[in-house]
């Protein structure tokens, strides 16, 4: 069975709701009409009532079960709620005046919606830049316990082919215990996709070939993956080669149990991630779905700006899949 229609039959029994701020954008109109449609998750779209039924209308598309939230016209006391709720999170970093201005944000608002339950995730991005879906979610959701920070990941996929790269859309440099929480929440994301994850921690160099703070950071890292997740298949420091290449794996690593099987890829900073999975997209054909945000204490999803109504439909269906995980 496709990926996606399995994660969509796993989904559809649960009905997350989900929040999409950019609600007159007509890739989300029309990807969230699908979604209804098709039932696999209950959306909600943030916005003018009249401007996106106006949206839809002009595309022929039927918006039946899709809930239209105007947050900027509230009723007094629900206005409050979100308000009080906004100030008693940021615990005096943020005053009543400034909650009010970020909630007059849809991002922010959006977030404060997953925050208090009344949505189960968020998908944002089409129409604005990382930081402004990022942001939010650091200074109101945060990470989970035991993981500092958030990371994007990228499910690459061609035929039955499926592997994850990490980071590749957040953090522009990794010290040893970012890099060990990449490597910690890519694992749970490949298993969340049926990949029984094999995680390689990459550099320059194999088993000490090299040597140099670079180096000496990913073995460091993989250290410490070895002692938060014991039973996780990691290994590092790896060359691509030798984590992916059966041959070179043996010829490189003889006694890894992860060189030549890999299948999650944990750059060391984010200019590698970035160039590798986008090398992986157009010379090696894979599609890159993502990026995939990850340690968050609940899902919040982020499109990139040329992102098609399909690539919207997917991504909900993912955040979905984070949500009841």
């Amino acid at each position: 069975m496709d990926l996606f229609e399995s994660l969509k039959q796993k989904v559809s029994q649960h009905k997350k709701t989900i929040v999409f701020p950019e609600g007159s954008d007509i890739r989300i109109v029309e990807a969230t009409s699908r979604l209804a449609t098709d039932g696999v998750v209950q959306p909600i779209l943030l916005g003018n009532p009249t401007e996106i039924k106006q949206v839809a209308a002009e595309a022929g598309i039927e918006l039946n079960n899709v809930t239209i939230f105007d947050y900027q016209n509230l009723a007094e006391d629900e206005a409050a709620e979100y308000v009080t709720a906004l100030v008693e999170r940021r615990n005096g970093k943020t005053d009543e005046a400034t909650a009010k201005q970020w909630l007059a944000d849809p991002n922010y608002f959006a977030t404060m919606m997953v925050y208090l339950d009344k949505a189960d995730g968020m998908v944002s991005g089409a129409a604005h830049p990382t930081g402004d879906t990022v942001r939010p979610a650091l200074q109101i959701i945060k990470t989970k316990p035991g993981i500092k920070l958030v990371s994007g990941c990228f499910i690459m996929m061609k035929g039955d082919q499926r592997y994850v790269f990490a980071d590749c859309a957040i953090n522009l440099e990794l010290d040893a215990d970012g890099m060990a929480d990449v490597a910690i929440e890519s694992a749970a994301t490949a298993k969340q996709f049926g990949i029984d994850p094999k995680v390689a921690m990459l550099s320059f160099s194999t088993k000490g070939s090299a040597r140099g703070p670079m180096v000496k950071k990913v073995q460091s890292a993989t250290a410490l993956v070895h002692e938060k997740q014991p039973d996780l298949a990691v290994d590092g420091e790896l060359q691509f080669d030798a984590a992916f290449v059966p041959a070179v794996g043996q010829k490189k690593a003889p006694d890894s149990k992860v060189a030549g099987k890999a299948n999650v890829f944990v750059f060391p900073e984010l200019q590698s991630g970035n160039i590798g999975y986008k090398i992986a997209q157009r010379l090696g054909g894979f599609e890159a779905l993502g990026p995939i945000l990850q340690g968050l204490n609940k899902p919040v999803s982020d499109l990139s700006r040329g992102c098609n109504a399909e690539d919207v439909y997917k991504v909900a269906i993912i955040n979905a899949l984070q949500a009841m995980e």
